[in-house]
């Protein structure tokens, strides 16, 4: 998929502006539950906002909630091409649902042939860097496509999902993206999720039920057991302090520019 002409989307806020207005709008924002967050955002940002969801229960959540907030609110998903079956499905039967257009971003042949040929099909296991160059291939790549032409965007990260979300806000800089981050379930425990799904009658990925709580590529992903942290189970042979894939690092240098 191709993403929009930016010069065909105007900018209601200049780069500076935005950055200079993430404390502000957090404020308001933090006094606000989930899809009054959602709200907030859509009359805030209009057709520049988006929302890039991992198919995951937060982000089946959230999807609900835009559907019944503002249904033209952009919803994508990246698709690595290593992704377990229930997903791709879940895919379908959440455009089924909703009535909504899920556009997925996939990455770039060319930059995949070459990773493998020259450190194998598997070689995330081989190290952390060798598994943070497929993430960025796969996954980083293809959100700067999917990011143009925005000024905010929505995730449905939660601040008791890891080590590395604990510090998380309701509304962020993102440093990496020049873009503002929009967290509507940043408070949420995960009970509180499950009960609005439940209350909700939202579809979400079967593999949920067998222990994948946390739910990415399947060469990456695992159950997990009783006592485990909820994402033990992605990238299990590494330490939790690395458990991430690039699209949410805070700091550093900006990833459109590469």
């Amino acid at each position: 998929m191709t993403p929009p002409d930016s010069s065909a989307i105007p900018r209601k806020f200049s780069q500076q502006s935005l950055q200079e207005s993430v404390s502000g709008w957090k404020l308001t924002a933090e006094a606000l539950d989930g899809p009054k967050v959602i709200r907030w955002a859509s009359e805030t940002f209009g057709n520049r906002l988006c929302f890039a969801t991992s198919l995951g229960v937060e982000d089946q959540a959230v999807t609900h909630m835009i559907a019944n907030i503002d249904p033209s609110i952009r919803v994508f998903t990246l698709d690595t091409g290593r992704l377990f079956a229930e997903s791709y499905e879940l895919i379908e039967r959440t455009e089924s649902r909703y009535g909504l257009k899920i556009a997925v971003f996939s990455p770039q042949t060319e930059e995949v042939e070459a990773m493998v040929a020259e450190h194998g099909i598997n070689l995330f296991y081989k190290s952390i860097d060798h598994r943070k160059l497929c993430c960025s291939i796969r996954k980083l790549h293809s959100l700067v496509r999917a990011l143009a032409s925005t000024d905010a965007w929505i995730c449905g990260l939660r601040k008791d999902q890891g080590l590395t979300r604990q510090d998380l806000s309701v509304v962020e800089w993102d440093d990496q993206f020049g873009l503002v981050k929009i967290n509507p379930l940043w408070n949420w425990p995960e009970s509180a999720v499950w009960e609005y799904v439940r209350s909700n009658n939202v579809p979400y990925n079967p593999l949920h039920d067998r222990g994948f709580l946390s739910i990415g590529c399947a060469c990456c992903t695992r159950p997990v057991v009783a006592g485990e942290d909820i994402r033990a189970g992605r990238w299990w042979w590494e330490q939790p302090e690395h458990k991430e894939c690039g699209l949410h690092r805070k700091g550093g240098s900006s990833a459109r520019g590469q």
